[in-house]
């Protein structure tokens, strides 16, 4: 990657885009009847690379005809879950913009003019209150798919009755509220959209909504389809799979980059070998025609490892606060120690944890005796066995200085000069200081924690008589 930890993490990822133009419009359009999950922020994300790699424009539109079920709140929700990814939109119904409306709910004249317009050409007729598109027949379209390649499409099989006969299309629902594919495409030809992107389940959908571009003599923009997200048991993506909503990842300790990072091989590829990447290098390595047909699956591990990765890459101070608020859910007394000691513990874990609530757990003995004693109550150790420890931690607690190197080589210089191996006392030794079988090098943990900790924590479990 050729980039420098703190460069990972603050370079500008708007600094290497690939300007070839501004003409550039995508969208990303989701319905605010739920949280935002995990294959919408997927098409969200791909979206966003795109505008960003060809230097466009990425809006958000909401698409809240469904009055029943939509909600201010789930529109915010859905914000939060896009702002917490990274993905910011440079037009939508908080910044404005010069195509709004950015709510379908606030847009309907305009489905109501080309409804007349369909009307008045008879293309379309009413049927009660509801207005409907007259398929027509005989007519070959094709559909140039960024990802599928060509694909024909002949009207009388755009829009089917069970029996296989050509159906009608509603537009205008009989309560006067579009219908999604009526609606999206008035929505994109008015906001000027020159490329649809969106999961491959909507190819069925397309097929109709280019008719209705060809009645209303509009040109259909670009379309590319995304493959469909699977899980590792190759069935469609649901909550056994994992967590569905953006924010339970976050819950979950994952970070922003490492999600963000996750989502966009789920289709896609650099090449090269290297799939952890920064914004920055996603945005300029990102081409639409590399997105691949074949599903993609979703793989916990492979999440896990990629969030480990970015975890590892943090600075100390960005670490630190992403770890902090995990403590405090413990807890644990992150405010009663400093902050470089605290940057330091995290530091010297080395990668242990795969997201920073894993991280918070096992270096929860860093801040606190008490998980230790509650996870460790020394009942392995054989009797005989105290006197040679207490032997050995008493001379090493009296070292003139207290360092990982030199309490190392101290205790290998004791165990050779006594017969002992060195586990013997480096084991229960980790076991007092962590309360862990797993754990950084002993002596580094011990010179982190300070002598007098150390000490405190041998004598409780009497492996030292002070």
């Amino acid at each position: 990657m050729g980039e420098t930890e703190g460069e990972f993490q603050t370079r500008p990822y708007y600094q290497e885009v690939i300007a070839m133009s501004d003409k550039v419009r995508v969208r990303f359009a989701p319905s605010p009847t739920g949280a935002l999950h995990i294959g919408g922020a997927h098409t969200a994300l791909f979206n966003w690379l795109w505008a960003r790699h060809r230097g466009g424009t990425f809006i958000l539109r909401i698409e809240d005809t469904d009055s029943e079920r939509s909600t201010q709140e789930y529109e915010r929700t859905i914000m939060d879950g896009m702002n917490w990814l990274g993905l910011d939109w440079d037009e939508g119904p908080d910044k404005g913009g010069g195509f709004g409306p950015y709510r379908q709910s606030e847009r309907m004249d305009l489905y109501k003019k080309y409804a007349d317009e369909l009307l008045e050409k008879g293309l379309a007729y009413k049927e009660g209150e509801a207005v409907l598109f007259r398929v027509p027949r005989g007519i070959e379209l094709t559909l140039d798919d960024t990802i599928y390649g060509s694909i024909k499409i002949q009207s009388e099989k755009a829009s089917v009755n069970t029996d296989g006969s050509v159906k009608d299309i509603v537009i205008i629902k009989s309560d006067g509220m579009p219908t999604y594919n009526y609606a999206v495409v008035v929505d994109d030809h008015t906001m000027d959209i020159t490329c649809v992107i969106r999961g491959e389940d909507h190819i069925a959908n397309t097929s109709k909504q280019m008719l209705i571009y060809r009645a209303l003599g509009w040109e259909a923009p670009e379309f590319a389809h995304l493959p469909m997200v699977l899980g590792k048991d190759k069935k469609k993506l649901s909550k056994r799979h994992g967590a569905t909503s953006v924010f339970e990842y976050s819950d979950m300790g994952y970070l922003p980059d490492g999600v963000f990072n996750f989502l966009a091989l789920l289709g896609w590829g650099p090449g090269g070998g290297d799939e952890v990447f920064s914004r920055s290098d996603g945005v300029r390595m990102f081409e639409l025609s590399k997105v691949t047909k074949k599903a993609a699956v979703f793989d916990m591990d492979k999440l896990n490892f990629i969030n480990q990765e970015h975890l590892k890459r943090m600075s100390p101070d960005a670490r630190l606060a992403a770890v902090k608020p995990f403590w405090e859910a413990l807890g644990l007394p992150a405010d009663s120690h400093g902050v470089k000691y605290l940057e330091d513990s995290l530091t010297l874990m080395g990668g242990r944890g795969r997201t920073t609530k894993e991280l918070a757990e096992y270096s929860d003995y860093f801040l606190d005796f008490e998980p230790v004693r509650l996870r460790y109550d020394a009942s392995e150790i054989a009797p005989e066995l105290l006197p040679k420890l207490n032997k050995f931690y008493a001379e090493m607690i009296r070292l003139p200085e207290w360092a990982a190197a030199g309490m190392e080589a101290f205790a290998r210089k004791w165990c050779e000069k006594n017969g002992t191996p060195l586990k013997e006392v480096a084991l229960p030794m980790r076991w007092a200081l962590t309360g862990r079988k797993v754990s950084p090098g002993v002596f580094e943990v011990a010179e982190l924690l300070g002598r007098e900790e150390c000490a405190k924590r041998l004598e409780y479990y009497k492996f030292l008589n002070v």
